[in-house]
């Protein structure tokens, strides 16, 4: 198991020039008392007063007492699913060691990791070894690139039963929201999901837009709070026991596509301006106050891997969020390297000076 030591000026200084003003923000639109924050109590607290069977309960707890971040209510998990979503080549090239599925469960392992997210043949190849190591998110629904022209839809690759006989503890899907394929997408994870906690498990959506048209002048409204706000508030309404989004940049996709409905207050009032924990704080009060959880994506392995994620984890944390869910930045790396960006993103949740504002 990884140290516990949190080197707090290093997280300082990836942060850089961003490091006072991510650190010292105090939101303007939401306030911290609003909110159902993440803690080691949050299953009490906040889980045991909805419908959730005894058993999504426990399932949820595992996950809360699993890994480095065991004990403090946030999460740190390990995505590997890449493999059907950007292709096997393209996602394990950097790394070929991922290829085999043991590396990949082994990687969270030694990384300290809540869970380990990825598909049902990955897991399943594995499950008799691992399952009962580490909580397995088994991702039922995927995007396959192997269709010409390429298309982008999410399909169902695998049904709950077959996630909870391998010793899964939760399952996950996608849904595009904003695509032409939704209203299948979003029926059919309510059907999964309402099954999965049938079985007494965790269920986790990953509520990304999809649409040519929010990209427009420029500007990408795929990552604009009130959009990727409004995704994770229709997630938590097919009971979503947490919801996973990517990091806001940007805003006003309502307003400045002028579809669907919002209101002046949204961005006058509960997002003035446009710094990043008050955006991303707009993702976590979609998701029913906090009640319904928001884990931050990692986004894609670059240059400096280790500065975005200490930025988005810190973000994530400040604002009120869960945990982040990483996976490109970690594996497609040496594992050694792989296991001290993991690390890194959970000292952020372990540091008390870093605290939701």
């Amino acid at each position: 198991m990884a140290s516990l030591t949190v080197d707090t000026d290093r997280i300082a200084e990836l942060l850089g020039d961003e490091a006072e003003g991510l650190l010292s923000y105090q939101p303007r639109g939401f306030s911290r008392d609003q909110l159902h924050l993440p803690g080691p109590d949050f299953v009490d607290r906040i889980l045991a007063g909805s419908d959730r069977s005894p058993n999504v309960l426990r399932h949820f707890q595992q996950l809360l007492n699993t890994g480095r971040l065991a004990g403090t209510g946030y999460v740190s998990i390990l995505p590997v699913d890449q493999g059907i979503e950007h292709t096997a080549g393209a996602s394990f090239a950097p790394s070929p060691a991922y290829f085999d599925p043991e590396n990949i469960v082994k990687l969270a392992i030694e990384g300290g990791c809540n869970a380990v997210a990825s598909t049902l043949g990955v897991l399943g190849s594995v499950s008799r070894r691992y399952a009962h190591k580490i909580p397995f998110i088994v991702k039922l629904s995927h995007n396959e690139l192997l269709t010409y022209p390429n298309r982008h839809d999410q399909f169902m690759f695998g049904q709950v039963d077959q996630a909870f006989d391998m010793g899964a503890v939760a399952v996950g899907t996608t849904v595009y929201f904003g695509s032409e394929q939704s209203d299948r997408q979003i029926q059919e994870t309510s059907r999964v999901f309402a099954r999965a906690h049938e079985l007494g498990m965790v269920t986790i959506l990953w509520c990304y837009l999809r649409n040519s048209a929010f990209k427009h002048d420029g500007t990408d409204y795929h990552l604009a709070a009130d959009l990727t706000g409004q995704a994770n508030h229709l997630g938590a309404t097919i009971e979503a026991d947490i919801v996973k989004q990517k990091l806001p940049e940007t805003n006003g996709g309502f307003r400045d596509l002028k579809f669907g409905k919002t209101r002046p207050e949204v961005y006058e009032q509960l997002t003035p301006g446009d710094h990043p924990i008050e955006l991303c704080r707009y993702q976590v009060a979609n998701g029913y106050m906090g009640r319904v959880p928001l884990i931050n994506s990692g986004g894609a392995s670059g240059e400096d891997d280790f500065a975005e994620a200490a930025r988005t984890a810190v973000i994530n944390k400040r604002a009120g969020g869960m945990g982040l869910i990483s996976g490109r930045k970690a594996f497609q790396r040496p594992m050694a390297e792989g296991v001290k960006l993991l690390n890194l993103i959970q000292d952020v949740y372990l540091d008390e000076h870093i605290t939701v504002t």
